[in-house]
């Protein structure tokens, strides 16, 4: 029917899409006849039906006909940011129907970017739609940051811990981040007297940041001391705090009031690792000689009761016997509690279980405090779960140019499809694996070699 139009369409180069329409075009012509022919319309209907073509307007409707286009998006009030970068955020556009909503979505969006500390639109009818008009409100830019009164740490060290640089927009939050960032640089170099005050920055009109420092009395550690321990040597708690004075007390040993309150919070879980659930630790900052400059630091130790297992039982556990797991264990009844020894007895239980294809046996311990001072109850509550067997066994090998063999890697590994799965044999083809010098063992290069069991998806295989 419209093979006559080919050469006419390959001549052209006609786009398909275009090609498309114009042949449908051509079958509802001759369906319906064109004027003149016997089959043809009447020419009023013709001629109505042109007129309406001309007034239907062209392109795509989105919205309902009665919704007026935006004739024009026009930016004011911007000074110090070009219009293109305004209006970049802006998703309102010319020639499409207007949306209210995306008028005040605009605008939250103009003022998430910080650049702003307002933004008004104004919607204005006109000839074939609406104008719109976003009018924005600048933040200040900052044009210097500067320190006034430090001695100890240089400029160049404080502009590098903060998030201002020239030219940026003056924002208050950031510029108070700022001041608590450099009171907390001066608490950790050992100045705990340390003020830092805005004295530029805060107001519309200001076009800088100027921080007026007073750094205060530089202070390090001489001696740090312990008393009310017993169990433990002063060396050993010497070990578990970072306030201590520094090598030959000129590198390091400054003191840091928040390192303090961390060593405070170290030194009563080390004594609750070691059962003494009820220590309380206090500490003194002296001050010695006349400057003000050294301090010795002395925590006051209260070890209170160091609590005893009195008896230990089991939950949930059906594949071993009572005796069995108990012959795990190295904490006994009768014994002092120890974080230590409980975590390789949890440990070594989880390993029976996964040496038996319960590899996500859950098991947890419980301490249950008594009446009587000093005295526990540990229970093992576990949940054994099912045995598991290994289903497909797949192989990912990584890196800029891997080239080694997936079957180099399964030679190491002893398991394969339909075991059930050990856990100390997917930790010595672990250990195979790293020490076959095939594959990168350092951490901070890639990472080293592992093998990750994955619970079963859909038909129940791994």
């Amino acid at each position: 029917m419209f093979g006559a139009y080919l050469p006419l369409i390959r001549a052209f180069r006609v786009p398909f899409v275009f090609c498309a329409l114009w042949v449908q075009a051509t079958l509802v012509f001759a369906q319906n006849g064109m004027p003149g022919s016997p089959n043809g319309l009447p020419a009023l209907r013709q001629q109505d039906r042109a007129q309406r073509n001309k007034q239907r307007p062209r392109g795509p409707h989105f919205a309902p006909s009665n919704t007026p286009l935006v004739t024009e998006v026009n930016i004011t009030g911007y000074r110090a940011y070009t219009s293109t970068k305004i209006r970049s955020y802006v998703k309102t556009r010319a020639n499409r129907n207007f949306d209210p909503e995306q008028v005040q979505s605009d605008v939250r969006r103009l003022m998430s970017t910080g650049l702003f500390h307002d933004v008004r639109p104004y919607i204005r009818d006109v000839r074939g739609g609406v104008e719109v008009t976003f009018e924005v409100f600048e933040r200040p830019t900052i044009q210097y940051v500067e320190f006034v009164g430090n001695k100890a740490i240089k400029d160049r060290t404080l502009r590098r811990e903060l998030s201002l640089a020239d030219g940026e927009s003056l924002n208050l939050y950031a510029i108070e981040e700022a001041r608590r960032k450099i009171e907390t640089l001066y608490l950790e170099k050992g100045f705990p007297k340390v003020s830092v005050d805005l004295i530029e920055g805060n107001r519309p009109q200001d076009r800088g940041v100027v921080f007026m420092i007073n750094e205060g009395q530089l202070e390090r550690i001489l001696v740090t001391s312990f008393q009310g321990n017993t169990i433990v040597t002063d060396a050993r708690l010497k070990t578990q705090i970072k306030s201590k004075p520094g090598i030959l007390y000129l590198f390091r040993g400054q003191l840091d009031r928040a390192k303090l309150d961390e060593d405070l919070e170290k030194l009563t879980a080390y004594y609750r690792s070691l059962g003494y659930f009820g220590a309380r630790i206090g500490r003194e900052v002296v001050h010695i000689g006349k400057s003000g400059k050294w301090v010795r630091i002395n925590f006051v130790v209260d070890e209170g009761p160091r609590y005893i297992i009195r008896n230990i039982s089991f939950a949930g556990n059906e594949k071993y016997s009572n005796y069995a797991l108990s012959e795990q264990l190295g904490l006994k009844s009768g014994q002092h509690f120890n974080l230590k020894t409980l975590n390789r007895d949890l440990a070594a239980l989880r390993d029976a279980y996964g040496s038996e294809g319960h590899i996500f046996a859950d098991i947890q311990a419980d301490p249950r405090f008594l009446d009587e001072p000093g005295q526990l109850d540990l229970v093992y509550n576990i949940r054994e779960g099912e045995v598991v067997r290994a289903g497909d066994i797949n192989v990912s090998i990584s890196g800029e140019h891997p080239h080694t063999k997936t079957s180099v890697a399964r030679t190491r590994v002893d398991i394969q499809p339909g075991d059930i799965i050990d856990i100390r044999k997917i930790r010595a083809s672990e250990r195979r694996l790293r020490h076959s010098q095939l594959f990168e063992n350092d951490p901070t290069r890639g990472t080293p070699p592992r093998i990750v069991v994955r619970p079963p998806e859909g038909d129940g295989r791994f």
